[in-house]
């Protein structure tokens, strides 16, 4: 049984610029954790381009061999780092995890 875990953020600033350039730091940060955490099987992170109205501002789709193995990633040190900078300028957070 493989896991897939997605998750997805709305930052809290107002200002479109900054928001902008926030979730660029947040799918950059994330997308740096591929090859730093080794349970990571595959990790993709990007920023909304359409609908912000409507939509999210951030996506991750991250991959792992298992359950464990996505409780080892949430507090690796890596990405504990670069979950506290994601808390930092988030409004709200959705997830979801399921097998693929």
């Amino acid at each position: 049984m493989s896991i897939r875990h997605v998750v997805s953020w709305k930052l809290a600033a107002s200002d479109p610029s900054e928001r902008a350039a926030q979730a660029a730091e947040v799918a950059r940060r994330l997308n740096a954790l591929g090859g730093v955490v080794p349970q990571l099987r595959s990790i993709s992170a990007g920023v909304n381009t359409a609908y912000p109205d409507a939509n999210w501002d951030v996506a991750l789709v991250a991959d792992f061999d298992s359950i464990e193995e996505l409780e080892q990633y949430q507090v690796h040190p890596a990405h504990e780092e670069v979950a506290a900078y994601v808390r930092s300028v988030v409004g709200s957070r959705a997830a979801v995890d399921f097998e693929i």
